[in-house]
């Protein structure tokens, strides 16, 4: 119903540090111009850029310290600046792309963010907190993208074919069909072991890939879960003495997922005649950024940057100030990233095949 609801909406309105950041946010910024024609853009609250601001939800990051860095100000990104998504983008050449039930150019041909924070590929995830895009959704939205925006900008099918296939689609996925649903219950109360949890979110997942390439789609980044067990979400409620520390146990569960998940796109890759679905590598470079932050210029890796409620754990208080060093920051709120990290993910995923392989600057050019 939202997705029905949405697409008449925009048919009615006619609008179809620190050293460290600095080196890699300025790395592959291109003279030349871009070299993939679009960034199509699909997840969570780790890539939203403000979808979730039209949206009826809890879920928001529409107010400052949020974008607190960023050049555009507060635009709903669960950050103070750039995510992973935005520097991606300018590694390609391209403007950030707008988030899709914002006003904006109608056809844009650059490409368009569908991620919607506290949702997941399980439609139930996130209820609790409101509407949100679940995976499927945007799917659909991406399919209502092509047939009243895109299709029409090109001449013929074929040119529309090839300017599909040459563009780079993005996924940060699965992470609140954790947080936000199952260790949400106990365990006495969860209906699946972990494992077949597992197993059963990588198989919608990839039915929603498969969606995807017949519509068009040819290179896939699909990034991992992170160290979810790390979130100062999760490490704030547990005892422990001294200082916060990961809960392996949670950990481990997202390292299986992780492990399923690549061995799905593998199959992707090998079934899907001319496609490739790439495994982004984001678990064990954040894990070894926590547990070794000074090789990341980093001093703190286990408390957010703003100030938070229920002692740490939740979103950002609106309007309150952050902490000065966000630079050397791992979270910047309890459950995201700060611009420093997003930029160590998107630069070595763009040129670095221990993260990405093929990585991203070799994908746009197969």
């Amino acid at each position: 119903m939202i997705v029905k609801i949405v697409s008449a909406m925009i048919l009615m309105m006619g609008i179809f540090p620190f050293s460290f950041l600095h080196f890699f946010s300025g790395k592959f910024k291109t003279s030349t111009g871009p070299i993939a024609p679009a960034l199509y853009v699909f997840g969570d609250s780790l890539f939203d850029s403000g979808n979730n601001n039209f949206i009826p939800t809890f879920a928001k990051s529409d107010y400052l310290p949020y974008g607190i860095d960023f050049e555009h100000g507060v635009t709903g990104r669960f950050t103070n600046a750039r995510t992973v998504a935005d520097f991606i983008a300018e590694y390609l050449g391209l403007p950030y792309p707008p988030p899709y039930l914002s006003k904006r150019e109608l056809g844009a041909l650059t490409g368009l963010n569908y991620a919607s924070g506290s949702c997941g590929i399980l439609p139930e995830t996130g209820s609790k907190l409101g509407k949100c895009l679940n995976l499927k959704d945007q799917i659909v939205l991406f399919k209502s993208t092509i047939e009243l925006e895109l299709e029409r900008k090109f001449k013929n099918r074929d040119e529309f074919s090839d300017y599909l296939s040459k563009s780079i689609f993005i996924f940060s996925i699965g992470n609140n069909d954790y947080m936000n649903n199952y260790l949400e219950k106990k365990p006495e109360e969860r209906k699946e072991d972990p494992q077949t949890f597992a197993q059963h979110l990588v198989d919608k997942l990839a039915i929603q890939f498969e969606r995807l390439y017949d519509l068009g789609a040819r290179k896939v980044v699909m990034f991992e879960l992170g160290p979810i067990g790390c979130l100062p979400s999760i490490t704030r409620k547990k005892d422990h003495n001294g200082e916060s520390q990961c809960d392996e146990e949670v950990n481990e569960m997202i390292i299986d997922f992780n492990q399923r998940l690549g061995v799905m796109l593998k199959n992707l890759t090998s079934s899907l005649k001319g496609s490739t679905f790439v495994l982004g590598h984001a678990n064990w470079l954040g894990y070894d950024a926590i547990k070794n932050p000074s090789k990341y210029g980093l001093t703190d890796t286990s408390n957010p940057c703003c100030e938070t409620w229920k002692n740490g754990t939740s979103g950002c208080i609106p309007f309150t100030k952050p902490c000065k060093e966000r630079n050397s920051h791992y979270f910047f709120d309890a459950f995201h990233l700060t611009e420093t990290v997003c930029s160590a993910i998107a630069s070595r995923c763009f040129d670095d095949s221990s993260v990405c392989s093929p990585f991203i600057k070799q994908l746009v050019q197969t």
